[in-house]
């Protein structure tokens, strides 16, 4: 062994793969423009050319791959979502994730530990009963659990927070975490394999629209053709609306989480309360990852703050009081692109050639698979076929008033 690492460091041919190629000049036409090296671009673009021939993409990030919100969550999967739209949607990209590893050929880290989300009321209660009917229904495993439930399930959870007791508990059997930047780098190795090119660095400046049409994109590096484009830059996404002229309800807000020293692992499912605002998991390191709602005022920058840091904890404390002696190594923040109804906007724009995946707010990475495996089959389709799935995510939903309300199916209420 010795001897073979010794050679391996002294070759001037490393066998190792390479997961990216090196960079290259813009095209001038692609036929394919993704806006976003995230989670999501990278999966539109993997998507695109393994499953649909096109090859000739594009995907364009100002700063670096995956280094925006896709590198500032807290990586959570799940599928235990209010209205039936969601938890079919959701569920299907619980379902891709679970085999993600194998088809990347990637360790992604997933790791089904199962998330329970606490009742402290009877209206909760009344609540969590009907979204485990619903979440059953259309293929998601969730169920209800009693007080004595929860204490079993949880041994370390305070089951009397103060004037919170807990009541019950909604288990959601496929919660699951992941490791967030391999997934990103999962998708963009394939990408990149299947002929797709990520210029990093690469800010775009102006979408070029001729007669409501979209036929080019400017930037810092040049301007470039296109076929069509499609914007995923989740907390931005309203700066991209402006520049192609597209009215869309969607504000962005700060939100923050933290983690701290390694401990001995204690605590296997995620745990959240949205009565407390605070949502609390072990990594596998074994930090303890604390996060919360949204900041309560729009904003773009992602910067943490005292005041968060303060009420989180406190918050994280009425449930686990024994962490009142851990030291807290981090705090971060990402910038949540939020619409009225909690729910994404996917498809279509008003401009040819030009497809929306904007208004994620906190649940971006969770859908990642399934946002990919979607939109790239609208694009691949011109726009002619739009997948059932994302149907009722569609930006017209607001002017028809049909919003698909998922407000209280985050882990902590917004």
């Amino acid at each position: 062994m010795p001897f073979n690492l010794l050679k391996y460091g002294l070759s001037a041919d490393y066998p190792a793969e390479v997961d990216l190629p090196p960079p290259v000049e813009l095209k001038p036409r692609y036929d394919v423009v993704i806006i976003g090296a995230g989670g999501h671009g990278l999966a539109i673009a993997y998507y695109l050319a393994r499953y649909h021939g096109i090859t000739k993409v594009a995907v364009l990030d100002k700063g670096y791959l995956g280094g925006g919100n896709t590198a500032r969550n807290t990586a959570v999967i799940r599928s235990n979502y209010l209205t039936p739209e969601g938890v079919r949607f959701y569920s299907e990209s619980v379902r891709l994730f679970k085999n993600l590893a194998n088809e990347f050929d990637f360790n992604i880290m997933y790791s089904e530990r199962g998330q329970l989300t606490l009742a402290h009321t009877d209206a909760t209660v009344r609540a969590f009963r009907q979204r485990a009917e619903v979440n059953t229904h259309f293929g998601g495993r969730t169920e209800m659990l009693d007080r004595q439930q929860v204490a079993e399930l949880v041994p370390t959870l305070n089951m009397d927070p103060g004037h919170l007791p807990v009541l019950a508990g909604l288990w959601h059997k496929d919660g699951a975490t992941a490791r967030h930047d391999a997934v990103a780098w999962g998708y963009a190795k394939q990408a990149a394999k299947h002929g797709v090119e990520i210029h990093q660095l690469t800010e775009v400046q102006e979408l070029v629209i001729e007669q409501g049409r979209l036929t080019g994109v400017k930037t810092n590096r040049g301007t470039v053709q296109c076929g069509c484009a499609v914007q995923a830059v989740a907390g931005h996404s309203s700066r991209l609306l402006d520049m192609a002229g597209i009215r869309a309800p969607i504000l962005s807000y700060p939100l923050q989480a933290m983690v701290t020293q390694p401990f001995k692992p204690f605590l296997d499912p995620l745990v959240s309360s949205s009565a407390l605002h605070c949502y609390v998991q072990q990594t596998s390191r074994g930090e303890v990852v604390f996060g919360g709602g949204s900041d309560p005022y729009p904003l773009y920058h992602t910067r943490s703050t005292l005041e968060l840091k303060e009420s989180l904890m406190a918050a994280a404390l009425e449930m686990f009081p024994f962490l009142a002696q851990a030291r807290l190594m981090r705090q971060w923040s990402g910038t949540t692109d939020m619409t009225p109804d909690y729910s994404p906007i996917m498809g279509c724009s008003p401009v040819d050639n030009y497809y929306l995946d904007a208004g994620w707010g906190t649940w971006g990475f969770k859908a990642t698979p399934i946002c990919g495996q979607t939109m790239a089959a609208l694009i691949a389709s011109d726009g002619k076929k739009v997948p059932e799935l994302i149907q009722p995510f569609a930006l017209e939903r607001f002017s028809r008033f049909q919003q698909v309300n998922e407000m209280g199916a985050t882990a902590a209420s917004h």
